[in-house]
């Protein structure tokens, strides 16, 4: 809701990973699978139509789940490189740390997206930003609130600068198509 109230963006779309929706990740990708071509297109479509993202993970056992991890395996530059994202994760304890580091660390390698420096990690979600105030904790609703209002505006101005940075083709080489 704050990012659609705001003129950041004209629309936003959910991309639900909620059971598992796409397969794991196999050799047969590469090779022009009709099978993989069917399941990918719409998303590949979404993501290059995007000018930036807000990755939400939750933190199950202290990590990112798989289903996200695969996401970003059968994600391309094409879709989602040198596009600025922020990461948002969540805990219903004292945690989020260690999927912020987790994405950070190995889900843009080959695809290229980037993470702005500002992330979220929404701790004891169960009590921020419910739709009845009488549920949240006041102090920490309020932070919170304020917070992801903040960081989105700094992923908009991202989003700006970066579009130069594609349109001017230097991110497009041949030699260098993968991370290092």
């Amino acid at each position: 809701r704050t990012l659609l109230s705001s003129d950041y963006c004209d629309e936003a779309e959910i991309f639900s990973l909620a059971g598992n929706p796409l397969p794991l990740w196999d050799q047969s990708i590469w090779e022009g699978s009709p099978d993989w071509k069917e399941i990918l297109e719409p998303m590949q479509t979404l993501f290059h139509n995007s000018d930036a993202f807000v990755v939400i993970s939750p933190e199950w056992h202290g990590q990112v789940p798989a289903g996200l991890k695969n996401l970003f395996l059968l994600c391309s530059k094409q879709e989602v490189g040198h596009k600025p994202a922020m990461i948002v994760t969540v805990s219903s304890g004292d945690g989020g740390a260690y999927p912020v580091a987790e994405l950070r660390m190995s889900s843009y390698k080959n695809n290229r997206i980037c993470y702005i420096p500002e992330q979220i990690i929404v701790r004891n979600v169960e009590r921020v930003l419910n739709d009845d105030p009488a549920e949240n904790n006041p102090d920490a609703d309020s932070y919170f609130r304020e917070r992801i209002a903040w960081s989105l505006a700094l992923l908009n101005q991202y989003a700006i600068a970066l579009t130069g940075v594609r349109n001017s083709g230097i991110t497009y080489h041949e030699k260098f198509g993968n991370g290092m």
